[in-house]
């Protein structure tokens, strides 16, 4: 078992060395984020290709307003390959929305999804943004389990029967005007 260990941590550190963050959107960036939303939420979740459509389509409404003023990217890439992200769209000067947080199961669990969480929130207080929320659905403990950590409140839910499997998708909030 420590042999195990050992190789796991070996594995672990060889690609943390390999890991390269950016926030500059490159054409192609988001091409590879509806391909591993896709790919990851029809592997592990059972989603089908109307959840993938949605994600497009997400995508195509912040393309159209993009402003590197207000939305921020946050890319994990290991080798060049696209590996996780996390973003921040703004919608007003106070209210922004947390967006597209996904990670690629061989990088789960090396803190790299609380360092992207902890950079966008940085980012919304920064800008001034004083609400944020995101939409997820019941089945992404893990996920849900930052939010909560990161003091995020569910005030939302509704069914979803589009995605290939019932869903109760969620909408979770943090005011972070608390303690300014």
């Amino acid at each position: 078992i420590d042999a195990i260990k050992g190789a796991l941590s070996a594995e672990d550190e060889s690609i943390r060395e390999r890991i390269n963050y950016r926030s500059e959107l490159r054409p192609g960036d988001v091409g590879q984020l509806i391909q591993l939303h896709g790919w990851i939420y029809a592997q592990e979740c059972g989603y089908n290709h109307i959840f993938e459509g949605y994600v497009c389509k997400t995508f195509y409404d912040m393309l159209i307003h993009y402003s590197p003023m207000k939305d921020r990217f946050w890319f994990v890439e290991v080798d060049g390959k696209m590996m996780g992200s996390i973003a921040v769209v703004g919608h007003t000067e106070k209210r922004a929305q947390m967006r597209w947080f996904v990670l690629d199961p061989a990088i789960r669990g090396m803190g790299i999804g609380s360092k992207l969480m902890n950079e966008a929130l940085k980012y919304c207080r920064e800008k001034g943004y004083t609400n944020i929320f995101l939409a997820t659905t019941e089945d992404q403990k893990k996920a849900i389990n930052m939010y909560l950590k990161a003091g995020f409140t569910k005030v939302e839910e509704y069914e979803n029967h589009e995605w290939g499997k019932d869903l109760v998708e969620q909408i979770y909030e943090l005011d972070l005007s608390e303690g300014q």
